[in-house]
C-alpha cells in the first residue's frame, strides 16, 4: 500500500522558517519524482516545487529563492525547506508523486504564516 505522510507544518510568524517532510512507503522511492503542492482556502491546488529522481528541481516563481526541495533516498523522504515565509504562503501543503499514470497524494499538512 502506497503512503505519503507529511509532517512539519504549523504556525509561524512572517519571515520565519519551517521544514516539511514527506515519508513515502510502498513505492520504489528512488525512481519517483516527488513534488510539493499547496492549496489555500478557496483556491486551486498549485505546484510549489518538484524534484526528479536524478535530483533536478523546479519551483513556482512565487517561492524561488525562499524554498528548497530535497530528497533522501535512504530515508524515502522528501523535504521542503521554507524560509522567509509570508502570509500568502499560508496553505495546506501536499506531497505528490505520479508514475505509470497513477497519482499519489498525501493528506496534507497545514502551514499558517501570521503577519
Amino acid at each position: 500500500q502506497v503512503q505519503l505522510v507529511e509532517s512539519g507544518g504549523g504556525l509561524v510568524q512572517d519571515g520565519g522558517s519551517l521544514r516539511l517532510s514527506c515519508a513515502a512507503s510502498g513505492i520504489t522511492f528512488s525512481i519517483h519524482a516527488m513534488g510539493w503542492y499547496r492549496q489555500a482556502p478557496g483556491k486551486q491546488r498549485d505546484l510549489v516545487a518538484r524534484i526528479t529522481s536524478g535530483g533536478s528541481t523546479n519551483y513556482a516563481d512565487s517561492v524561488k529563492g525562499r524554498f528548497t526541495i530535497s530528497r533522501d533516498n535512504a530515508k524515502n523522504t522528501v523535504y521542503l525547506q521554507m524560509n522567509s515565509l509570508k502570509p500568502e504562503d499560508t496553505a495546506v501543503y501536499y506531497c505528490h508523486t505520479a508514475k505509470y499514470g497513477i497519482e499519489r497524494w498525501g493528506k496534507g499538512t497545514l502551514v499558517t504564516v501570521s503577519s
